[in-house]
């Protein structure tokens, strides 16, 4: 009761001292927690900063992906089989192969599990003299769409021509002024409208599509095709192709495969650009905020101890000040019985009580001042609380470090009043 009595007076009448020794510790306490207020605010902005851009890039590649599988439905299929033995110049030639594979290879293909490859559509075609109209005209005998038994059913790329029906281009029903339900003479058979294409700028306009079975009659090719068309994930590279085809080769023997270059490859290779660069962006800015998280790690841990060491040295002088200011004291104390033991505890409890209090109010003010500097620094946080900035251990670290640096920086000025003669003090006042 007596040491705290003592403690209490010595506090009052020596106010100066001991608040300059308590602003010590709270810049030293202060300073270091600061530093993690502002370490940790960077880091949530940060991952907030990076989920934002993740979102938007993976919004942005959905968006992407529906608009290709859109493009990819319109502007046509993107792979070609062909038979081994086609010449690829004549092909783009003559707009046919003179060359044959069986229709069996078709559902072969979709039932081999090659899952980056779906809508085979088998064909056969000829460039013909139509005898009726004495036009040369592309006739192509077309079945419904083989389903990828081992991917997810789609919608078909392309409908089925019915038995007994054709289909004509733009420039072919134009030319006869036919619409949809009139009759149509085609080598000798009839066959009843069954759709008008719209204009399409491309071989198509002069192109009739029949049944399958019709066109393999027509031409004499029972259980024939000459070209099967596929369209392939857009996802993969070109740098895959060679391995596709490969594949191909081995399940369809006799057989070649090319990419169609069309604007689904174009549009395809851009969206893959985009993904890329999206990606680029994040990685990016993780290491710009990483890089800059580190540049602020390294000016904490220069200038923080230096803070920490400049404080301790100063606790130390206001100790030998106060141990200076407090000789006669130290004397008459001595004179009437205290001990060394117990001049020891004297100082080295006052320095406790400024640990403790300079530690409470550091724990404070640098929690305030980080969380203002941070939020300075980043800019307003969506949604940021001061509980997800301060961490209780903080508390703890900075409460319990405090003491013990105030001890430690106290230590040798208490020891030195504590080894003090007082016949020596009394002799010189």
């Amino acid at each position: 009761m007596e040491l705290i009595h003592m403690l209490a007076k010595e506090i009052l009448h020596r106010k100066m001292n001991f608040g300059l020794a308590v602003l010590a510790v709270v810049i030293a306490v202060g300073s270091f927690l600061a530093a993690l207020s502002v370490l940790e605010i960077h880091d949530l902005h940060t991952s907030e900063l990076l989920a934002h851009k993740q979102a938007q890039t993976q919004a942005k590649m959905t968006k992407l992906n529906n608009e290709m599988r859109k493009a990819a439905l319109k502007l046509g299929f993107n792979l070609l089989i062909l038979p081994k033995d086609m010449n690829l110049r004549d092909w783009h030639t003559d707009d046919y192969a003179s060359k044959y594979m069986p229709e069996k290879y078709v559902t072969r293909l979709a039932d081999s599990g090659i899952v980056t490859v779906r809508h085979f559509l088998p064909s056969l075609q000829q460039k013909i003299e139509w005898p009726e109209i004495k036009r040369t005209i592309i006739l192509v005998g077309t079945r419904g769409e083989v389903p990828n038994l081992h991917k997810d059913p789609r919608k078909p790329m392309v409908q089925s021509v019915p038995a007994g029906t054709i289909v004509l281009g733009y420039e072919l029903h134009q030319i006869l002024g036919l619409k949809v339900g009139d009759i149509v003479r085609l080598m000798g058979r009839k066959f009843t409208l069954h759709r008008c294409h719209k204009q399409r700028g491309s071989k198509d306009d002069i192109t009739a599509w029949i049944s399958l079975h019709e066109a393999q009659e027509l031409f004499d090719k029972k259980g024939l095709i000459n070209a099967i068309l596929a369209l392939k994930c857009l996802c993969m590279g070109s740098e895959k192709i060679a391995t596709l085809r490969e594949k191909i080769g081995h399940i369809l023997p006799n057989t070649q495969s090319t990419e169609v270059g069309s604007r689904v490859v174009a549009r395809a290779e851009a969206r893959l650009k985009l993904k890329k660069e999206a990606k680029e962006i994040v990685r990016k800015e993780k290491e710009h905020r990483l890089h800059l998280r580190s540049e602020r790690e390294r000016f904490a841990t220069i200038i923080i101890p230096l803070i920490i060491v400049a404080c301790v040295i100063w606790i130390g002088y206001m100790g030998f000040v106060n141990v200076k200011d407090r000789e006669i004291e130290i004397g008459i104390l001595r004179t009437l019985g205290y001990r060394s033991g117990q001049m020891l505890t004297l100082f080295l409890s006052k320095s406790l009580i400024i640990g403790l209090s300079g530690g409470l109010l550091g724990c404070a003010a640098g929690y305030l001042s980080g969380y203002c500097l941070g939020m300075a620094l980043e800019g307003n946080l969506t949604g940021l609380i001061n509980t997800e900035v301060f961490h209780p251990v903080w508390f703890v670290v900075g409460l319990t470090a405090a003491p013990i640096l105030t001890i430690v920086a106290g230590w040798i000025p208490a020891l030195f009043a504590a080894q003090q003669d007082p016949a020596d003090i009394l002799r010189k006042e």
